[in-house]
């Protein structure tokens, strides 16, 4: 944004009573909306995962061993008492055991594990003066005890374990490293401060060349995951100029053909670009947005909400952004998509949509108008009308920001769309920051009306839609705001005083030219 447009947006938005909002802010409301916009779908991606194939060990049969054949499954003491046998084969039979009780569908007995002392052995046959087959199931078992919770991670971390899965992903057997990449990715899952010793220890680079290699699915779906794990979480967010290196990675994995890399790729671009402009720019310049907007089509055509869910949080994050960085996604063709997600069946979707066009209309006049030749009012009204209440919310959003920095004219293809019987609507919204916005709307649009001498016309079709009689509602309401909103609005258009002729103001922003002749507002 130039320094012109910094210094006259807060200047246009100061006049509205209780506004306070400049364009940053309308773009990055994230701190207070998101906690209840990303509520519904915290586990759209899994922070950890168990290994639960308690039949797939490529070493299950290796020896032909009788008592490694057995159905029969050693208690947690008898795993203790066999591990630390020094019977090679007993020891081995213990291991596959103790992966066994630890992948069961329900309850696994991790704490139990833990409680008998084994888990410092499991770490000890990470080391490299063991064979694959011990690594292997070793890693399998902390691996499982990895997706329990904190305090049971944290005794996996204590034991001295990071380092060795660490090595271990060099491991010329792909199996063994999968598995230890499969236990980094439950550790650095786990939140900020093992994601960030992981980090420290320098998985990620070694993660990274992985990819680079000719690997199974299996093993690249497994890399990504645990990637985006080290990417994750916000407080505090992991060191930018360490997860950036994987942003040339992301480009390639983007054209993936397996949903599951695609989604963690995308998620993986979801918390990076979840921040200030600079991570936005970082993501910008490796040149994934034209891609995004792809997939952000295929996957909505194909129904893949997978894949769609984290790329629309993507593109959400990337017009949170300065002009500059909402362009590209304007520019690469990403408002029809952002249009045909607002009429998708699943409302999580829909609102994620309102909320990144909410964004949009948040920036400049050309922006607004990219909003209009789209064709994205249409739709956005009809979610305001008829969309779940937190679509609705978003919805409002979209259209204050949009009255909020839209020229007379911008504002006549608004009121053409029919804005004003759903705003109305929402005056008796049961969210009170909902009635905030919607009133913030109305406000902006009055006032454009006042100024171009069109206030009785507006002002009759907010009464006729009850709207007059729902703000008078309002000025008994119990929240302060809301009350005094709605007093400010009642006296200020539908008071006597306010109803008396007012003449239009002359000048380059107010210069209203409808389509029709006669009214300004003539629909």
């Amino acid at each position: 944004m130039s320094q012109m447009q910094e210094n006259q947006m807060p200047n246009r938005l100061a006049n509205f009573k209780h506004k306070g909002k400049d364009i940053e802010e309308m773009r990055r409301r994230r701190n207070s909306v998101t906690i209840n916009l990303r509520k519904a779908s915290r586990y759209d991606q899994l922070l950890k995962k168990r290994n639960v194939s308690v039949n797939e060990s490529p070493y299950a049969f290796q020896d032909g061993n009788a008592s490694t054949q057995s159905n029969s499954v050693m208690t947690v003491p008898e795993i203790m008492s066999a591990i630390t046998s020094g019977d090679e084969n007993f020891v081995f039979e213990a291991l596959q055991d103790a992966r066994k009780i630890l992948s069961k569908d329900k309850n696994p007995p991790i704490q139990d594990i833990i409680n008998s002392g084994i888990v410092p052995h499991l770490v000890e046959f990470l080391s490299e003066k063991y064979n694959e087959k011990f690594q292997f199931e070793a890693c399998w078992a902390l691996t499982n005890i990895a997706s329990g919770n904190s305090d049971e991670t944290a005794v996996i971390i204590q034991s001295g374990a990071l380092p060795k899965f660490i090595a271990l992903l060099n491991s010329p057997h792909e199996q063994v490293a999968e598995q230890a990449t499969w236990a980094l990715g439950n550790i650095a899952g786990d939140g900020p401060k093992p994601r960030d010793l992981v980090l420290e220890l320098g998985a990620l680079p070694i993660l990274l060349k992985l990819l680079e290699s000719d690997l199974k699915i299996s093993a690249v779906r497994n890399i990504v995951w645990t990637i985006s794990n080290l990417c994750r979480n916000k407080n505090p967010p992991p060191p930018f100029s360490v997860v950036k290196t994987c942003l040339p990675t992301f480009r390639k994995l983007l054209y993936s053909k397996d949903n599951e890399v695609l989604a963690d790729t995308c998620w993986s671009l979801s918390y990076l670009t979840d921040g200030p402009d600079k991570r936005i720019q970082a993501a910008v310049e490796t040149g994934v947005v034209p891609r995004l907007v792809e997939l952000l089509s295929e996957s909505f055509a194909s129904n893949i909400t997978q894949v769609l869910t984290p790329v629309l949080r993507t593109i959400g994050n990337i017009v949170t952004g300065n002009d500059f960085q909402t362009d590209c996604v304007i520019n690469a063709g990403g408002l029809p998509n952002l249009r045909n997600l607002l009429s998708a069946d699943k409302d999580n979707i829909v609102k994620e949509a309102a909320w990144s066009i909410s964004n949009i209309t948040a920036g400049n006049k050309e922006q607004i108008q990219a909003v209009i030749d789209a064709e994205i009012l249409p739709p956005l009204i009809n979610v305001l009308q008829n969309g779940d209440s937190k679509s609705q919310k978003e919805a409002a959003w979209a259209v204050t920001n949009f009255t909020s920095g839209a020229t007379v004219t911008q504002l006549f293809f608004l009121l053409r769309a029919g804005v004003i019987p759903p705003l109305c609507n929402l005056l008796d919204a049961k969210d009170w920051s909902t009635v905030l916005v919607v009133m913030d709307a109305l406000t902006n649009i009055l006032k454009n009306a006042k100024k171009i001498g069109e206030l009785d016309s507006i002002a009759l079709m907010i009464e006729e839609c009850g709207g007059v009689d729902k703000l008078e509602e309002l000025q008994n309401h119990e929240n302060q705001q809301i009350y005094e909103k709605a007093l400010d609005i009642i006296q200020h258009y539908f008071s006597k005083a306010a109803n008396e002729s007012v003449a239009p103001e002359v000048n380059g922003q107010f210069n209203f030219s409808a389509p029709k002749q006669g009214s300004q507002f003539d629909f």
